[in-house]
Parts: structure tokens; C-alpha cells; sequence
């Protein structure tokens, strides 16, 4: 089995503001970058074969600092995206909800199938992440690969690590630069 450590990317001004940012290319704000390279400095005795990122903005810069400690070039995999949020993205959370507000609670209820308009669901996004995860899983059988990818993303991986019902994504979404290491096992 493959130990990956997910990342999720570090601060955005619209994680501040409360925003759907989905795969809108939103850059890191100054704090963002400076947990980037404090997670570095936190991961510089972790030996990688490989890292991998999300094509995102976001994403790539807090690779890059990680990457470069370790020589390593940041390898790019769109399937490592976001959910796609369609109409949402950009919006704060609380107006989705106030303007949504059917859809949102049949969302809640079924994040799994239910779409924002225009969107993805959490299961569309399980299906094209943990299919990347496998393909890099296949790639380093042994050793560990180093991925920065997105909240919701990570949190459809640890679903599948954990035995979680994917509908439960949401509930285990970990914080920006939090690693979280699992072992993977390809299907």
C-alpha cells in the first residue's frame, strides 16, 4: 500500500470570507503562503518519492515551497480539483443558503447526488479523486507521495480510508495545511 499525505492548501481571502470557491483560481492570501512554507519546515524530515497538486492556484503554491525543500517538481492533476460549485462559486455561504434554500437542504441531506446548478456532486468528485489517487497509488507502490489538493477533495479520501459513507464528506474536511497521512490501497 501507498502512504499518501493529503494537504489541503493554505488560506485563501475567500476562506476568510466565508465564499464557495469550488474551482474558481483563487491565489493564497499572505497568510496562506506563510503556512505553506511553515508546513515546509513542519514536513522537511519526510522523505516523498513524489508530489502531486491540483492545478489550482491555491493548490500550486503551497506545493511549491514543499516541493522545492525536497527537489522535487510539483507533478499537476486536474482530477485533484475542487468540487465544482457552478452557480455558487464566489458566493458566501450564508446567501447560498438564503437564496437556495430548497436546494441547499436537499443538498444537505444528499450531498452524494444532489448538484448545485451548473455543478458537481460529492460523489462525482469522490469518483474523479480517488481515481487520481489511485493511479498515483499505482505509481509508488512503495514510499510516500506528498499531494495538496482541496477541503472537500481530501475529505472524499478519507471517507473511502475510514469506511465513511461519502454523503459524510463534509463532516471531516480538515483545515488548510493540515496533513493528513493514510495508507492507500489502488482499486
Amino acid at each position: 500500500m501507498t502512504q499518501l499525505c493529503l494537504v489541503r492548501h493554505g488560506q485563501t481571502d475567500w476562506n476568510l470570507e466565508g465564499r464557495y470557491q469550488g474551482q474558481s483560481d483563487v491565489p493564497l492570501n499572505a497568510n496562506g503562503h506563510a503556512q505553506a512554507k511553515s508546513l515546509a519546515a513542519q514536513l522537511n524530515g519526510q522523505t516523498f518519492a513524489a508530489v502531486y497538486a491540483s492545478d489550482l492556484m491555491r493548490a500550486r503554491e503551497t506545493a511549491e515551497p514543499l516541493a522545492r525543500d525536497k527537489g522535487l517538481p510539483v507533478q499537476i492533476d486536474i482530477r485533484l480539483r475542487e468540487i465544482n460549485q457552478g452557480e455558487w462559486e464566489g458566493q458566501l455561504v450564508d446567501d447560498i443558503k438564503a437564496r437556495y434554500a430548497e436546494l441547499w437542504a436537499q443538498r444537505t441531506g444528499d450531498p452524494a447526488s444532489v448538484r448545485p446548478p451548473g455543478g458537481e456532486t460529492v460523489g462525482e468528485v469522490a469518483a474523479r479523486v480517488h481515481a487520481a489517487l489511485d493511479d498515483i497509488a499505482r505509481l509508488h507502490p512503495t514510499g510516500a507521495a506528498l499531494v495538496v489538493s482541496h477541503g472537500l477533495s481530501i475529505a472524499t479520501a478519507i471517507c473511502r480510508a475510514r469506511g465513511i459513507p461519502v454523503g459524510q464528506a463534509y463532516t471531516v474536511i480538515p483545515e488548510n495545511v493540515q496533513p493528513v497521512w493514510m495508507e492507500w490501497e489502488s482499486k
